[in-house]
């Protein structure tokens, strides 16, 4: 009789939807699912931390700004804006040192800033190419920008002067 209970158990079993076995690995799949969703949800949700922009960099990029400012207006033979961009004694270097030329590519790569009490030293590096009456001209050098008062402004061009085209 114990032999037939169980053969009717058996048959109970497998004729509903399903056994005991593969209800449970049902479960574990179910729960493997929702661990992975739930992972996923607070891995995408965590927010990063954002770091916060010291002083010293956003004056090395003002300086950068002014670098640009004075290159751009050089390279448009624009002398207001480079006397804007340079105190009074600057501002005769730069046109002392300029001379005609038909057109001239000039880049800078900005390479350090040097800050000390209320002169700033800003090192550039660059690379320039002018065309005067059709002859090509081709320099690079190192120049270290001296930047004076509050706003900065070009005070001298230390090392290799970017803007005085060679012969």
């Amino acid at each position: 009789m114990y032999n037939q209970e169980l053969k009717i158990k058996n048959k109970k079993s497998k004729t509903g939807s399903t056994t005991r076995r593969e209800s449970t690995i049902l479960h574990f799949a179910f729960f493997i699912f929702i661990c992975l969703i739930s992972v996923s949800l607070i891995a995408s949700c965590g927010k990063k931390e954002v770091k916060k922009v010291s002083p010293e960099s956003t004056i090395a990029n003002e300086l950068f700004g002014i670098a640009e400012t004075i290159r751009n207006a050089y390279v448009k033979n624009d002398r207001a804006t480079l006397e804007r961009n340079s105190t009074k004694e600057g501002y005769r270097e730069l046109i002392g040192a300029m001379k005609s030329f038909d057109s001239v590519e000039l880049t800078f790569t900005p390479r350090w800033v040097d800050i000390e009490d209320s002169v700033i030293y800003l090192n550039v590096s660059w690379k320039g190419t002018w065309v005067v009456s059709g002859k090509k001209n081709e320099e690079r050098g190192m120049a270290i920008f001296v930047l004076e008062g509050k706003p900065p402004k070009l005070a001298r061009v230390l090392r290799a002067n970017p803007f005085k085209q060679p012969e």
